[in-house]
């Protein structure tokens, strides 16, 4: 086999490109900017193959909210052709920048946070990263209600109407309360025990959701004695101009729906065996389990307005119409599970990352992911998704837009500028050659805060059928120039700061430092 090589500035490239420390150059300094979490991942500890990372997306993207897309979107005139064709769109466009920004961590073994360090600075990574983390706790907050409502709802069918039917405290029962407490704990528990335990729970995780989710779909199927007549109901957009103006920005919600995975990637592909593994096990999870998934859950709910004269979208509330107490507790099983391995993996690793990059001395990854679960308790989210308007226009589509403008910065320093060459003891290195300004670089900062206005400057919300305002914002938008942008948030943010940053680092004294490329 073919002997490592030293690669320069303390680190050694393997045969097949990745690249670690060389322990003869002595342990990274210990600072401001260093912790054991925060470290390059040696490549003995690489393990993660390819069925790993399927399993990582099969278990992510079999969850409450991504069942109830296709609702949203059928929810807004689509039919279920069009809904479906819209996700599996939107995820085989948000698998490019996964797999780009994936590549840094398979090839470096390094983090998110520590991967912004490159284009932003050392301090200037803590704003992406903070960007992130915020995002990740408000979708911990919605995921952790939904796994405290399924507890709450299908014990509800065991235990009777006194637990259905508590004393009410905030405006829900108490008993709901403490489901919500209970799935919180449940969560802190496995991520407390770290990556390894979380690559072991998506392993067993995947295929029994797909077996639960296969069992609803049998069980419904059975019950209808076929399917319903939702899979004939003609779309109310038809495919003109009413079907394109929704369209639009109902693809980049769904985009935005995984553009937070998209920059942290590295969280978990830092753990890749090879680049092999971690292209191959992404393009196989996420596309394809998505659509999927959502053709899944238009058949599930078409057999339940078979059944029920009514749609039911959200499949706890059409697992708690069971009877059968065996069916109810594997029912409870399986949301829990599936509502586990989406909130553990995409919500809580992110924040407890960027924690410790904020504060790497104070903070280490356990702490981090506790912090992010009080914060995401703090926020209570969950009302983003009672509105299908308010939850793909304004918060998919402002969150993705944002969040777009950082992707758009990362990948065109580390793919353009600096052809995917990194210096790994300099990411951790106050004065070295990603410090930049006091450890800002000023012009990707300048990047993000321009593709970020011109995605989300032009927000805006719709009027329905009676003049009524949909969402927070004015009719004519934040910025009214800017409204015809806001469509296209994701695209306009991550074309639109990779643009400028590249314009930037062209100016004179813009350019990549020289000892960040040797």
């Amino acid at each position: 086999m073919a002997e490592t090589a030293a690669d320069g500035g303390g680190q050694r490239r393997h045969p097949d490109g990745r690249v670690e420390l060389d322990p003869a150059a002595g342990e990274l300094p210990s600072n401001g900017f260093t912790n054991d979490d925060l470290r390059p991942v040696p490549v003995a500890r690489r393990t993660w193959t390819t069925y790993n990372f399927l399993a990582l997306w099969v278990g992510m993207a079999h969850n409450i909210p991504s069942w109830t897309l296709a609702s949203g979107l059928v929810a807004l005139g689509m039919d279920w052709k069009q809904a479906v064709l819209t996700i599996a769109l939107a995820n085989l466009i948000v698998l490019v920048p996964m797999l780009l920004s994936g590549h840094a961590g398979t090839q470096y073994g390094i983090p998110f946070p520590v991967f912004a360090r490159a284009a932003f600075g050392l301090r200037g990574a803590n704003l992406p990263a903070l960007v992130r983390a915020a995002v990740a706790c408000a979708w911990f907050g919605i995921q952790t209600w939904i796994g405290g409502e399924g507890i709450f709802l299908l014990a509800g069918k065991l235990l009777g109407r006194s637990w259905r039917e508590a004393a009410e405290f905030g405006g829900y029962p108490w008993t709901q309360w403490l489901s919500f407490l209970v799935f919180w704990l449940i969560e802190m528990v496995i991520i407390a025990r770290g990556m390894e335990a979380l690559r072991r729970f998506e392993n067993w995780a995947a295929p029994f959701v797909i077996a639960g989710a296969l069992a609803l779909l049998v069980w419904i199927t059975v019950k209808a004695g076929g399917f319903g007549p939702l899979l004939s109901q003609p779309s109310a957009l038809g495919w003109g101009s009413g079907f394109w103006k929704v369209f639009f920005p109902a693809l980049m919600g769904m985009i935005g729906f995984w553009s937070t995975l998209s920059l942290n990637i590295p969280d978990f592909t830092r753990f890749g065996g090879s680049q092999r593994a971690q292209i191959r096990g992404q393009a196989l999870g996420l596309p394809t389990t998505m659509t999927l998934f959502a053709l899944l859950s238009v058949l599930v709910t078409s057999g339940s307005q078979a059944v029920y004269g009514a749609p039911v979208w959200d499949p706890i509330q059409l697992a708690a119409k069971m009877e059968n107490p065996v069916g109810i507790l594997f029912a409870l099983l399986t949301v829990l599970v599936a509502t586990l391995s989406v909130n553990i993996a995409a919500n809580v690793v992110s924040p407890a990352y960027d924690l410790a990059n904020l504060l790497p001395r104070l903070v280490n990854f356990r702490t981090g992911a506790l912090i992010a679960g009080v914060v995401g308790i703090a926020i209570f989210p969950w009302r983003l998704i009672a509105d299908p308007h308010v939850y793909i226009f304004t918060w998919l589509g402002v969150v993705g837009g944002l969040l777009g403008t950082v992707a758009g910065v990362l990948l065109a320093d580390y793919w353009v500028l600096r052809r995917t060459r990194l210096h790994l003891a300099e990411l951790y290195r106050p004065g070295g050659a990603y410090w930049y300004t006091a450890g800002w670089n000023v012009r990707a900062v300048a990047a993000l805060l321009t593709g970020g206005l011109l995605a989300v400057g032009g927000s805006h919300s719709r009027v329905d059928a009676q003049g009524v305002k949909q969402g927070p914002f004015p009719v004519d938008g934040l910025i009214p120039l800017l409204k015809p942008l806001a469509d296209y948030g994701w695209a306009v943010g991550f074309v639109g700061a990779a643009a400028v940053y590249l314009a930037l680092a062209a100016l004179p004294g813009g350019g990549r430092q020289k000892t960040a490329n040797r």
